[in-house]
Formats: C-alpha cells, sequence, structure tokens
C-alpha cells in the first residue's frame, strides 16, 4: 500500500512560504539538494493543490523548452512532466499538464483509491492549503519536513488550521552544514 507523504520546507516558526508565497528564506545548497533528489526517487506520483499546480505547470514545462537548460534541471523538468500527477481542487476547471489528474470531490475516498494502488508513494511538494486540508481529514501518513534557520514572523504558515492533535513518531533526523535540519515523522 501506497503512503502519502508530505514534504515540505519552512521556516522554524512554520511558515512554508512569504506572505506572496515565496521560498526565498529556504537555505538551499548541493547538501538539500542531494537529500531532496533522494525523497524524488521514493515518488510514484505528486500531489498538488491548485496554486502549487499552477507554479509547477508554468514552470517546468518551459525548462523542457529551454536550450540552456541542462543537469538536475533539465532531468527533473522531464521526469515531472512524464510522472502521473494529482491536482486536488473544486475551483480549478481543467488540469491540461501531461500526465495530471483532477480531482474536485470524494477526497478522501480518491486518496483511499490512489494508496491501495500498486507502486512508490504519493508526495504532496509543499501545497499549505491542501496539506492543512489533508491533515484536518486525517489523510497524510509521513511528514518529511526540512526546518531551516530562519524565523519569519509572517507569511504562509503549514500547521495554523489544523483541528486535531497528531502524535508523530520520529523516524530519523539529519543535521545539514547549513543549519537545516531534515525531520522525518510517521503517525503512531
Amino acid at each position: 500500500m501506497r503512503k502519502l507523504v508530505l514534504f515540505a520546507h519552512m521556516s522554524l516558526d512554520g511558515i512554508a512560504g512569504d506572505k506572496d508565497g515565496g521560498l526565498g528564506f529556504l537555505t538551499y545548497d548541493g547538501e538539500l539538494q542531494q537529500y531532496a533528489e533522494e525523497l524524488v526517487k521514493t515518488v510514484g506520483a505528486p500531489v498538488y493543490g491548485k496554486n502549487t499546480y499552477h507554479l509547477m505547470a508554468g514552470y517546468w514545462p518551459t525548462v523542457l523548452k529551454d536550450p540552456n537548460a541542462g543537469g538536475h534541471s533539465l532531468e527533473h523538468a522531464k521526469w515531472v512532466e512524464d510522472i502521473p500527477k494529482y491536482v486536488f481542487s473544486t475551483t480549478l476547471e481543467s488540469a491540461d499538464w501531461n500526465n495530471t489528474t483532477l480531482i474536485k470531490d470524494n477526497v478522501v475516498e480518491e486518496v483511499n483509491k490512489l494508496k491501495q494502488q500498486p507502486g512508490k508513494d504519493l508526495v504532496i511538494f509543499g501545497s499549505p492549503g491542501l496539506t492543512k486540508s489533508f491533515m484536518n481529514l486525517g489523510l497524510i501518513d509521513e511528514y518529511r519536513l526540512t526546518v531551516h534557520p530562519v524565523i519569519m514572523g509572517e507569511g504562509i504558515s503549514l500547521f495554523d488550521s489544523n483541528k486535531q492533535m497528531s502524535n508523530l513518531k520520529l523516524q530519523s533526523s539529519k543535521t545539514m552544514g547549513s543549519g537545516v535540519v531534515a525531520l522525518h515523522y510517521t503517525n503512531w
């Protein structure tokens, strides 16, 4: 059975994006990139909310068309173009990016159907709004969080509307040279 895993970057005070959704606060270096690449190897399908879907669908296809693109960016663009993707939104009219399925309702049923399919895990990449909804529905099985050494004070919180307590078990932690701490939690 596949798991639904959240992979999110956040500040020490739980902010997953600045007021505009930007990630300029991240301490992103080679060590964090390697950590993210290892996580991507476990992904059977990315899961997005509407806003993250628009960001990803607006960016990665342009990398494929860029004659100067190469290395990790081009490799990741090819991967994300071909892999099945799921976007959850009640307001999005269509999801036209290659291999994307739009799910508008029956969220719990649909996620549980996806979990029953064979293959690698379903991974939410960021998507704070979707994450909050899925946490409140009890759908997230694992949390892969990178905590960056900054206090934002304001921005888009990852946990501000969680309505239920969740007891988690720490599976692993890693402190990177930049001060970023990677945390892996599962539900009890």
